[in-house]
């Protein structure tokens, strides 16, 4: 199934995505409800007896609105074109566990919506990844329980301001203000089992990833060459902890699917930054497309620079 969030004269609504176009469920409810009641194929069914609405007449919103995102890094070719743009190599750490951060889940965009550049940003990027969505809670899983607590995938572009990013990670804190501006989530869900055929021998989905910058090609890879399964990264993130429907496990950037790692394999010569008027589409085998068009963002607030203070314990 393709389940996907939509406005309709004025109202959000939840519906059903087929070749005719989009059917609405006919109740009120949202997608991250109908997870959390293990209620999507009942949904489906009530959605198949209404009319469907054409697709282009309707707004796409972001599929759900997640509790938690967690971002990871599980592309070694991306890590690899990073690190080179600062003369480094991918450490050892890196191998040792799938590494995460938690991004904002109230900066969604929807999959055609516009996207603003950061306030203060001149360095704006996009990644191309895959978002898997947690059905069901747990905590402390393994990899092979882990597969029956995804519910469903959907594309994800984790729009970046690297400027400001360096400068907050040079306080080993962060990304913060360099990530947390917008992220695109769409076009819809789909649900796990229509993925199944794709899935090799090692457990990974086959899905060819794809974007492209007005139009002309920039990345490409499979979502095969994840170094961890997203069975394994969900096990990961429920350590110690419990994961709850309705969040959202990123893949992190596929290869060559951000200007970044293309900036520390070729330089910049040909691959400015973004800027407004700049259309990123992205397009994964089996889960659909998502376009954005980049605007103008505001002008940053001024915050004053940290004032001294005598360094010695106040008396």
């Amino acid at each position: 199934m393709k389940l996907a969030t939509f406005d309709q004269g004025g109202a959000c609504r939840v519906g059903l995505v087929s070749d005719e176009g989009i059917h609405p469920v006919p109740w009120a409810i949202t997608l991250l409800e109908l997870i959390e009641r293990e209620a999507l194929a009942h949904a489906a069914d009530a959605a198949l007896g209404e009319h469907p609405i054409p697709l282009e007449s309707v707004r796409l919103r972001p599929p759900l609105q997640p509790p938690a995102i967690r971002d990871f890094v599980t592309f070694e070719r991306h890590v690899e074109g990073i690190a080179r743009r600062f003369g480094d190599e991918v450490g050892p750490e890196w191998h040792e566990a799938p590494a995460f951060y938690f991004t904002n889940p109230r900066s969604l965009i929807g999959a055609f919506d516009d996207v603003r550049i950061p306030p203060g940003s001149q360095v704006f990027d996009f990644e191309l990844e895959v978002a898997a969505v947690v059905g069901r809670a747990g905590s402390d899983l393994t990899p092979e329980t882990a597969r029956e607590h995804i519910i469903g995938y959907t594309v994800l572009n984790d729009w970046s301001a690297r400027d400001l990013q360096a400068r907050e990670m040079r306080v080993k804190l962060g990304p913060a203000k360099g990530k947390d501006s917008a992220s695109t989530l769409g076009p819809w869900l789909v649900t796990a089992d229509e993925l199944e055929p794709r899935r090799d021998a090692e457990g990974f989905l086959d899905l060819t990833m794809v974007v492209t910058r007005n139009g002309i090609e920039v990345g490409r890879d499979s979502l095969a060459n994840m170094a961890w399964t997203f069975e394994e990264m969900l096990a990961y993130a429920s350590r110690g902890t419990t994961v709850w429907p309705g969040d959202v496990l990123g893949s992190g950037t596929c290869g060559s699917g951000c200007l970044a790692e293309l900036w520390g394999r070729h330089g910049t010569a040909g691959l400015p930054p973004l800027a407004p008027g700049d259309v990123v589409t992205m397009t994964v085998d089996g889960l659909g497309t998502i376009s954005n068009k980049v605007v103008p963002g505001p002008d940053p607030v001024h915050i004053p620079a940290a004032r001294a203070k005598c360094r010695g314990p106040r008396r």
